[in-house]
C-alpha cells in the first residue's frame, strides 16, 4: 500500500463557491434552524480570506448557484488524492448537479477526473477521512457500500476501510486529521465509538486528541512551505473549551475560524473547499 505521509497536508490551490440566498430556507438541515445569510455570507468571505492570505494557497473561487442551496459545501461534490479527483454522486439527490462545475474547475488544474456514474452508489466528501495512509469511510445517510466500493478502485494505492455514522450527517462531522498520524475526534459517545472502531481496522496507529465538542473536532489541517503545520479551528466564542485543547499545538499556526451560521445548516469548516497539491500533479 502507498504512503505518502511525507507531503500529507501540502496543498497549493483551493476549490471554493459562494453562498447561494437560497441558502438560508433551501439548504438541507438535519434540524430546524434560522440561518442569518449576511453572517454566513461574512463568515464565508472570512474562511476564503484566510485561505488566500493567511494561508497563502491560490484559491479558484466558483459562483453561487441558486439552484443549489447547499453548493457552498463543495468537499461533499469531490474527494481528491494526488492527482486524481473522483467526482461523487451525492446522497441528496438535490446536490446532484453541484458536482459539473467542480468536474471542470479540477479538469482545469490538470486533474484526472474519475466520475462517479454507478446509480446505485451514493457518495459524499465529508464522510471521507484520508489520514495520508489509508481513506475512512463513512457509511451515513449521504454515503452506501457501493460509493465506499467505488473510491477504493479509483484510489487502488490504498486501503479503504468502512465505519457506520450513527449520529450525525458525515463522518466528519465529528474528526478530521489534526497532523500525520493524529485524529482529533469529539468526546461523544458515537465519535469515540467510531473512532476505536477505525483503530481496530487499520494496521497503522494513530494519536488522538479529544475535545470536549464534536463539531469543533472538524478542523483544516496543512503542512506548508514556510509556514509549517497550520489549523483552522473553530473559534472560542463558539467552542472555548474544545479550543484551549487546540493551544497544546505549540508548533502550530492556529488560526480560529468562525462557522456560525453554516453549522445551523451541517456546514463545517472542511465542508466549505477542495484542497489540492498541484506539485502532486
Amino acid at each position: 500500500m502507498a504512503n505518502s505521509m511525507t507531503g500529507f497536508g501540502h496543498y497549493t490551490h483551493a476549490v471554493v463557491r459562494g453562498v447561494a440566498a437560497s441558502l438560508a430556507k433551501g439548504a438541507l438541515r438535519m434540524s430546524p434552524s434560522e440561518v442569518d445569510l449576511a453572517a454566513a455570507r461574512k463568515e464565508h468571505a472570512a474562511y476564503v480570506e484566510v485561505l488566500k492570505t493567511k494561508v497563502g494557497l491560490e484559491v479558484i473561487e466558483l459562483p453561487a448557484d441558486e439552484s443549489f442551496p447547499d453548493c457552498v459545501f463543495v468537499e461533499d461534490a469531490a474527494v481528491v488524492c494526488g492527482d486524481t479527483a473522483l467526482i461523487t454522486r451525492p446522497g441528496a439527490e438535490s446536490r446532484r448537479g453541484e458536482t459539473k462545475l467542480m468536474a471542470e474547475a479540477l479538469k482545469e488544474l490538470n486533474m484526472n477526473i474519475v466520475e462517479m456514474t454507478d446509480e446505485s452508489a451514493t457518495l459524499d466528501g465529508g464522510d471521507v477521512l484520508f489520514t495520508g495512509r489509508e481513506f475512512f469511510v463513512g457509511l451515513s445517510k449521504r454515503t452506501n457500500q457501493r460509493g465506499a466500493e467505488i473510491l477504493a478502485e479509483v484510489f487502488k494505492d490504498y486501503a479503504v476501510s468502512t465505519v457506520p455514522v450513527t449520529e450525525g450527517l458525515h463522518l466528519k462531522s465529528f474528526c478530521s486529521m489534526g497532523a500525520p498520524g493524529l485524529i482529533i475526534i469529539g468526546s461523544s459517545e458515537p465519535a469515540q465509538k467510531t473512532l476505536k472502531t477505525m483503530q481496530e481496522m487499520s494496521d497503522f496507529r494513530y494519536d488522538k486528541l479529544t475535545v470536549p465538542d464534536d463539531v469543533a473536532a472538524n478542523c483544516v489541517y496543512m503542512n506548508l512551505p514556510n509556514k509549517g503545520h497550520v489549523l483552522l479551528h473553530c473559534t472560542a466564542e463558539e467552542f472555548p473549551q474544545s479550543v484551549k485543547m487546540f493551544e497544546k499545538f505549540k508548533d502550530y499556526m492556529l488560526i480560529p475560524v468562525s462557522n456560525m451560521e453554516k453549522v445551523k445548516v451541517d456546514g463545517l469548516l472542511t465542508c466549505c473547499s477542495v484542497l489540492v497539491n498541484k506539485k502532486a500533479i
